[in-house]
């Protein structure tokens, strides 16, 4: 499983230096959280803090935007060199839009569900995707416990993926540790979003290899 450790656990008086050290551990993506104070309650990082990680790692910059109306925002972090972006399901009306313009950009696109949200809401972009992201704690907040129901999308979407020769990735995201990592892992997912339990803990390199060895 590929590890994406969440930099808004990291010390952002240091982030150079915290995405350097989870890149010599082995994680494979860095994940960035844009949040505007408006679609959750939280308010973080922009386009900007892309731009300024992207001369300084080669991983793959995974921005997931947590915004209302995330159309606004594409262009701005597809020029600030970001690999993916991910855009919820549930932030605009014209979610098959929004993805279409993250490809125009030539940037992968993912979608994003809540806890709340069904695979039903986003079948017809199963087909165009290259990610799709499982929130398995409700967006906002780091620290969060994980909610072992969203496992039944994870299968879900893991069905459809091998049904119709589907090519997305799946990815997970909120409360994974190397316990849960192992459950989303056996359900068909392939990358583990992983903040506070990479950065709050006392041995970084066993919390990555916890997660990846799932």
């Amino acid at each position: 499983m590929k590890v994406a450790p969440s930099i808004l656990s990291a010390d952002f008086a240091n982030l150079e230096r915290d995405v350097k050290l989870v890149e010599g551990y082995g994680a494979d993506w860095i994940h960035i959280d844009a949040m505007d104070g408006q679609f959750v309650p939280n308010l973080t990082l922009g386009a900007n803090i892309v731009k300024a990680l992207r001369p300084v790692t080669d991983l793959t910059l995974d921005c997931h935007l947590m915004v209302q109306n995330p159309e606004r925002f594409i262009k701005d972090f597809a020029d600030a060199g970001a690999d993916y972006i991910m855009v919820h399901a549930e932030a605009t009306p014209h979610i098959h839009r929004a993805i279409q313009q993250i490809k125009q950009t030539n940037t992968k696109a993912g979608v994003v569900i809540n806890p709340g949200t069904s695979v039903a809401v986003i079948k017809e972009l199963l087909p165009i995707v290259d990610a799709i992201l499982v929130m398995t704690v409700n967006p906002g907040f780091g620290g969060q416990v994980f909610l072992e129901h969203t496992l039944g999308k994870v299968r879900e979407l893991d069905a459809l993926r091998k049904e119709h020769d589907y090519h997305y990735l799946i990815e997970v995201d909120g409360g994974v540790n190397g316990e849960t990592a192992k459950l989303c892992s056996a359900a068909g997912a392939d990358v583990a979003v992983a903040g506070s339990y990479v950065y709050n803990s006392k041995d970084i390199k066993a919390a990555i290899e916890s997660i990846k060895e799932a």
